[in-house]
């Protein structure tokens, strides 16, 4: 019953977390905030109009979507641009290959790294989660990263760190981008202190030493921990602020311009300068004036 009672409130994604950073969109009942019109074209060419490279399905996860979503995902590869899944990746196998076929990139939550947590936290299970990032890694060439929103005295441990990453380095490989991220007080856990910058660093410190190449960190200021590296030499490649780039360190075709390490990811040959930068964008088509009289 607590299971039915989360998961009505559960909106636009399939798990019911207790710490939802952005509740108000993903469980919203209002549907007039939803309204515009969203034709898959239309999103791909407003995306093309706008310079973007990409689209990415964030916020709501897209596997409740999925039809919509590939739809989206078609129009936007037949104009050269990419498609991003933000997900937590809890999908069936043969949802999951259907979805992924269309998908260029994902980033995968992975909320915790025990059973009791997805059960309690999140009323769903981590296996499927594990099952997704192995079939990414080993089966698809979606690219792929990973995000762990670390909260305190939840799933901040150094032993859960510990072997999360041990495991991450053993079946998903030492080359997939972990980001660690600050978690905030929200939704049913909003007497739960902000995640301690210090707890970030500890936790990249032990994936780096358990063979992890590329550790972040998120929702803190942090340059030096939010920066590329060559895994090779440690040359800076890639220099972050935040949304700007500070510095790039990569020939025209992914190397490290130090050494000449081939980086893994999807590089352009040149470095983009959008920065924080935000274009609103508004779907809904115009409706023509109401035009009123009497008659005759």
């Amino acid at each position: 019953q607590d299971l039915l009672d989360s998961m009505q409130n559960c909106g636009g994604c399939n798990l019911a977390c207790d710490f939802c950073q952005n509740w108000d969109i993903s469980k919203t009942r209002e549907m007039e905030r939803l309204m515009d019109s969203a034709d898959p074209r239309r999103i791909a060419d407003e995306a093309l109009r706008t310079g973007a490279r990409s689209v990415a399905f964030t916020y709501n996860d897209p596997v409740i979507f999925l039809e919509y979503a590939l739809d989206v995902a078609r129009e936007c590869r037949a104009r050269g641009l990419k498609t991003v899944a933000v997900t937590a990746g809890y999908v069936k196998p043969a949802a999951r290959a259907e979805f992924f076929s269309q998908m260029d990139a994902a980033n995968v939550d992975l909320k915790a790294f025990t059973e009791r947590f997805y059960r309690e936290r999140t009323k769903s299970a981590l296996q499927p989660v594990l099952d997704t990032l192995v079939y990414l890694a080993r089966e698809t060439r979606v690219w792929l990263e990973i995000t762990t929103l670390l909260i305190p005295g939840e799933n901040d441990s150094d032993d859960e760190i510990d072997a999360m990453t041990r495991w991450l380095a053993q079946h998903v490989g030492p080359h997939v981008p972990l980001h660690f991220s600050a978690f905030r007080p929200e939704y049913r856990m909003q007497h739960t202190p902000r995640t301690p910058h210090e707890t970030l660093a500890r936790a990249r410190s032990i994936a780096l030493r358990n063979g992890l190449h590329h550790v972040y960190v998120g929702n803190v200021h942090d340059p030096q921990r939010q920066s590329t590296y060559c895994p090779c030499c440690a040359e800076r490649v890639i220099g972050r602020d935040w949304h700007l780039l500070k510095s790039w360190r990569l020939t025209g075709d992914g190397r490290c311009a130090a050494c000449g390490t081939t980086l893994p990811g999807v590089f352009e040959a040149q470095p983009g300068r959008w920065g924080r930068r935000r274009v609103p964008i508004r779907l809904a088509r115009p409706q023509p004036d109401r035009v009123s009289g009497s008659g005759g």
